[in-house]
């Protein structure tokens, strides 16, 4: 090649570490992973709270070029897909391309130079031909903005800011929010204190989680006949995608998930007031579907109580809601999830003529195949708009966009410059929306859409869809300036 082009990642989660990994192993060494914490992980190294694990099973939520036979259990916990993470980026060889404690605050695209400057807080000033945002949906912490909340006594923390030091033992805890990371905490924390409030604006649904401990023989098969992992990894896949489509079309899967959930809450339940406060409002797969044992158990302990009118303001002695009344409480824990549909802030993003990014996505944020938009060169976003999942695993999402980022870098090695043509982005983004329309998640409000009501994270289909629809960076997706008739095969 003419070239290796120089490429800044920003963010050292999953995504930002397999766009790496996938160029390093192409041969493109100009590589730099910019990450703002002190260390890489992402999601993995900020969520700590207790019970902190992944709901795919383990075979799946994992790079498919680095099994690990080594996983603990079915569903692994946070510790362990951390070390996983160090590990594999080690043997990878990706750790000597990353730059920790180093926080982007914007960039901007030069056109005379064909290149991205990018701006940190430092003051220190970056170039690059291809600029890779992979900061993830679920980075950036939302706290309600309620009156009073900077003057509650005790210690009040968001679960992925968890606060190690401060000790529950015996304290009244008020955890506001119901989310993914609630139904493992609350069980992981409730039977230390003395009690504990939950204030819940929407019951979700929540089946069984098949987990268990992977035992040595396990460990044996998976090490000595690594076609015994491999096996399980496909057939998580196939339920998962199975699982997807009954998330978006219906089906008998989607049955047999509601039948589990009334079981489940039938029995783990019995008084009949909770279980009807614990009943969800709207259709199953609208909002995340969760997974847990011992979320209905937790909720059910005599010290444990469901508020369900909204939170309106906070107290130094604790939390008031609608109805007026005060619940008195020591820590308060925000269980309150994050700016998922806030793509790519607070980073400021500018392109051809200076355009803003942010006033671009003013009505929701949008980019073909979820990683490219028009004005903004040589630009490709990991776990981008419209690429979360209902169910299956996000890593298999963004190694399809890792090869595609690679088949752009070796683009630009031949002398392009790769900016997506406004018709191919609108044509996409309208065919996303009119499916998403269809979906079950146009059905309630959620983090899955903006504002206005648009579904911004999620893919409509299945993964192997996706996968499909990104294994050739087609040529006529992209403006013709600057092409060479060679250049078209060099592109798959």
């Amino acid at each position: 090649m003419p070239r290796s082009p120089s490429v800044l990642v920003i963010g050292a989660g999953f995504g930002g570490l397999g766009v790496g990994i996938e160029l390093l192993r192409a041969g493109f060494g100009d590589v730099t992973i910019l990450e703002q914490a002190d260390e890489i992980g992402g999601v993995w190294r900020d969520n700590t709270y207790p019970n902190a694990a992944c709901d795919v099973p383990s075979s799946l939520y994992s790079w498919s070029f680095a099994p690990n036979p080594g996983w603990g259990h079915r569903y692994s916990r946070q510790d362990e897909i951390l070390d996983y993470l160090h590990r594999t980026a080690a043997e990878q060889g990706v750790l000597d391309h990353v730059r920790t404690g180093v926080r982007v605050t914007g960039a901007a695209w030069h056109e005379d130079e064909h290149r991205w400057h990018v701006r940190t807080a430092s003051g220190e000033s970056l170039t690059a031909d291809v600029l890779v945002p992979a900061l993830g949906q679920l980075s950036r912490p939302v706290v309600p903005d309620l009156p009073g909340i900077d003057r509650f006594a005790g210690p009040a923390f968001h679960s992925a800011q968890w606060r190690h030091d401060v000790d529950l033992t015996g304290a009244r805890v008020a955890v506001v929010g119901t989310g993914a990371s609630a139904i493992q905490f609350v069980p992981g924390i409730v039977d230390r204190v003395a009690s504990m409030t939950v204030f819940q604006r929407s019951a979700p649904y929540v089946v069984p989680k098949p987990d268990r401990a992977y035992t040595r023989t396990h460990h044996r098969a998976f090490s000595g006949f690594p076609p015994s992992q491999t096996f399980g990894r496909r057939l998580t896949w196939v339920l998962s995608e199975r699982l997807n489509a009954a998330l978006t079309a219906g089906g008998a899967m989607k049955r047999l998930l509601e039948l589990g959930w009334r079981a489940q809450l039938r029995r783990q339940v019995p008084d009949a007031a909770l279980r009807g406060r614990l009943r969800p409002d709207y259709p199953l797969g609208c909002k995340r579907l969760l997974f847990s044992n011992d979320w209905y158990p937790a909720l059910a302990q005599d010290h444990v109580e469901v508020v369900t009118e909204v939170v309106t303001e906070v107290e130094p002695a604790g939390v008031r809601a609608t109805d007026g009344r005060l619940h008195e409480a020591d820590v308060i824990i925000w269980g309150t999830g994050f700016a998922a549909t806030e793509f790519l802030a607070p980073l400021t993003i500018t392109g051809s003529g200076g355009v803003d990014l942010h006033e671009v996505w003013a009505d929701g944020a949008h980019a073909h195949l979820g990683m490219t938009v028009p004005g903004f060169p040589n630009l490709f976003l990991v776990y981008g708009p419209n690429t979360n999942l209902g169910g299956s695993s996000i890593i298999g999402m963004m190694e399809a966009q890792a090869g595609y980022i690679r088949q752009a870098v070796r683009a630009v090695a031949r002398g392009r410059t790769l900016a997506v043509r406004r018709s191919v982005a609108a044509s996409f983004d309208a065919e996303m929306q009119e499916r998403l329309a269809h979906s079950v998640w146009a059905q309630c409000n959620s983090w899955y859409r903006a504002d206005g009501g648009r579904v911004s994270t999620n893919w409509p289909g299945m993964v192997a869809e996706y996968v499909a629809r990104t294994a050739r960076l087609e040529a006529s997706d992209f403006e013709p300036a600057g092409v060479r008739d060679d250049d078209v095969e060099v592109l798959g």
